[in-house]
């Protein structure tokens, strides 16, 4: 059976830095996983490659068994044929501007008359038909193959971005919540909706009814995911007014509202107290429960334990351990990782 997400001898260097270094890590359906390590193992590394942030310098990241990439499609592949024949055509232009200029425009100009223009772009394309092929040809090609490549390269880049892997089934929060927070609680919440959502600005403009009706589903699904995360009572309130705990909550029913597969959690007990620890871990089983895998980054090593399926452990941007929450605290690697030494 395809695992959920597949994360395949992965390697990023910034530089000479190696951040991340053959990472191998495998999610199942309905499954918590967590990736611990000390600070700068590599761990939040690990989740940008996942969600796009970043593009690994060797492997490759599969959600459900494909690439999380944009495929091509034949608009792009059109697309690629524009841009390739308006650049080489630019470039036939630029080399030969001066000789075009005396042709069509000085020698065609006469004062206070009509400016011909039809006979004018005749005798450009007459003057570009009569050089000789090397002043036409490799122009046109040269042009080309910078503006195929050119695009090409840009393409291959915003096929793997965070949107793209968002509407792919993952979404994420981050070790500091990163909410609008001038807008209320509800509003915050309906932002995670963008890509499920199928009005445009001419819909909202016009006021047409399927706008209306679409706001009116995404309200109530909105106030659900509240009501899920127990913050349906401030739904109206600014988000900048919650507690540190409750902004955790809102971003992680704001990452529900695009209806992932996957769910990222980075360092989401961080800042808590014990209670609202505990709360947390009961939320993390309830999302799991919605049948949503949950990976996890935490330093908090009792809901690490508590909660997770399986562990994945780096150190130094290298994987040194995997296995259940028993077996990762026998595993003296770890212990010496954590504690820098192997013994109890």
């Amino acid at each position: 059976m395809t695992s959920l997400l597949s994360v395949d001898n992965v390697t990023i260097r910034f530089g000479g830095l190696t951040a991340v270094n053959e990472v191998d890590l495998n999610v199942e359906r309905g499954q918590i996983f967590s990736v611990i390590g000390p600070n700068g193992a590599g761990k939040t590394t690990v989740f940008n490659v996942i969600t796009g942030v970043y593009e690994p310098s060797c492997g490759c990241v599969r959600i459900d068994g494909r690439p999380g990439a944009r495929p091509l499609s034949w608009r792009t592949a059109i697309g690629f044929g524009f841009i390739a024949l308006t650049t080489a055509a630019g470039f036939a232009v630029a080399l030969n501007i001066r000789e075009l200029w005396d042709t069509a425009i000085t020698a065609n100009y006469v004062y206070q008359q009509a400016f011909p223009w039809a006979k004018s772009f005749s005798d450009a394309l007459t003057h570009l038909r009569d050089q000789p092929w090397t002043w036409n040809i490799l122009p046109l090609l040269t042009g080309a193959l910078v503006g195929l490549g050119g695009s090409v390269a840009v393409w291959r880049r915003a096929r793997c971005t965070p949107d793209v892997i968002a509407c792919g089934g993952v979404a994420r929060t981050f070790q500091n919540p990163r909410l609008f927070h001038q807008m209320t609680v509800l509003e915050n919440v309906l932002v995670g909706m963008d890509t499920k959502l199928r009005s445009r600005f001419w819909h909202a403009a016009l006021r047409l009814p399927f706008f209306y009706r679409e706001y009116k589903h995404a309200q109530a699904k909105a106030m659900e995911l509240l009501e899920f995360v127990e913050l349906d009572d401030d739904a109206s309130a600014p988000a900048a007014s919650l507690s540190y705990g409750h902004q955790r909550r809102l971003e992680i029913a704001r990452a529900l509202a695009s209806e992932p597969k996957l769910l990222l959690l980075d360092e989401p007990a961080a800042g808590m107290n014990p209670s609202e620890s505990d709360d947390l871990l009961l939320l993390i089983r309830k999302i799991r429960d919605r049948g949503i895998a949950v990976m996890l980054i935490e330093h908090h090593m009792d809901l690490v334990m508590e909660v997770s399926d399986r562990i994945a452990v780096l150190d130094y941007g290298n994987k040194i351990a995997e296995g259940t929450p028993d077996e990762i605290q026998a595993d003296p690697k770890v212990r010496k990782a954590y504690l820098g030494t192997d013994e109890l």
